[in-house]
């Protein structure tokens, strides 16, 4: 048979992947640092004992308020468009009830002021409107018991310590608050409180699907987590995809701003069914457990750690988030200027 006689295909998808700039021509998925959100922790800790690195995330701090303002400076540079404040308080100052989180004096309340009189509104300042970090049991609601007897989380009490948790956020300077605790109401109730006191240009991102996830453990050692047992009794179900559809639904008619999907990788597939059907920005996480097992497989020289930062945001981006959560917004940040 003669080269004549061959098959010649008349579509050929290859001649939109010959170069690298025949391939950004035609990407259907771009990046922009712009919509990258950087997780921080800061911590109660004196400038002297400087930032304290965070063992199951290379790389990763609890900072002091000057190495947190500092690390902020670098982001801006590079392009990201808001970073996300997790406030770590000493454990004296943990309680039942988390009043440590709406103290104007406690940490992430300093941090926020901190941040914004340093940057104002060139970068977004968003705060983790929860009392998880806070509380001496580690939860993200305030305790009850239900009527045999048995602790549960109250969830009608917890509304209103949330409203206060973001209001006094939202006084401190933030631009927007993130309720993480999956509350039922969470986010009709914080939208009244901070109307009511004058803060209707203050955006609520709500973690809308957020599942019990096995990928978090990092995150805890991260903010010095107290937590005994799980959250399974108010995060969702690793098996369930209409119940974030719902959950979506409720934060979006409640007022919502932005929703989340929480983690990103394990739940791609929700994050595209949420992302279907959201009137608002979508966000998602990725998060602790997924930077770990990125970072641990990088450090062995399994996987080109560069490559499967940019590709794993790609991915995240592909399925639907309009914004992504990531410890490596920064570093992507100065990969995605430097081309």
């Amino acid at each position: 048979m003669t080269s004549s006689d061959a098959f010649t295909p008349f579509r050929r998808p290859r001649r939109l992947r010959t170069n690298p700039v025949m391939r950004n021509f035609t990407a259907e998925t771009d990046l922009n640092p712009n919509r990258f959100v950087l997780p921080m922790f800061v911590a109660d800790r004196t400038e002297s004992d400087g930032p304290k690195p965070i063992s199951s995330l290379p790389g990763v701090v609890q900072h002091t308020e000057k190495s947190l303002l500092h690390a902020i400076e670098e982001a801006l540079e590079a392009g990201v468009g808001a970073v996300d404040l997790f406030g770590v308080p000493k454990e004296e100052d943990k309680d039942p009830s988390g009043s440590a989180g709406i103290a104007e004096d406690g940490v992430l309340n300093r941090a926020l002021r901190s941040v914004r009189k340093q940057f104002g509104n060139d970068i977004l300042v968003m705060a983790d409107t929860c009392l998880d970090e806070f509380t001496d049991h580690g939860h993200c609601g305030v305790l009850g018991t239900d009527s045999f007897g048995e602790t549960i989380i109250d969830n009608d009490a917890t509304l209103d310590a949330y409203a206060d948790l973001a209001v006094a956020q939202a006084n401190a300077g933030a631009h927007i608050v993130s309720p993480s605790g999956m509350m039922d109401g969470q986010v009709r109730r914080i939208r009244e409180a901070l109307d009511e006191a004058g803060h209707e240009n203050v955006s609520i991102m709500a973690y809308s699907a957020k599942y019990a996830s096995s990928f978090y453990g990092p995150f805890r050692e991260a903010v010095g987590s107290s937590l005994e047992g799980d959250r399974k009794q108010y995060q969702q179900d690793a098996r369930n995809v209409r119940e974030s559809l719902l959950e979506t639904q409720l934060d979006i008619d409640e007022g919502a701003d932005m929703v989340m999907v929480k983690p990103a990788m394990p739940y791609l597939d929700v994050l595209r069914e949420v992302a279907d059907m959201s009137p608002v920005p979508v966000a998602a996480y990725q998060i602790s457990g997924e930077y770990a097992m990125i970072s641990a497989a990088a450090e062995r020289g399994w996987i080109d750690l560069d490559a499967a930062i940019m590709e794993s945001i790609t991915g995240i981006r592909r399925a639907g988030a309009d914004i992504v959560l990531t410890y490596w917004a920064t570093k992507a940040a100065q990969m995605l200027r430097k081309g």
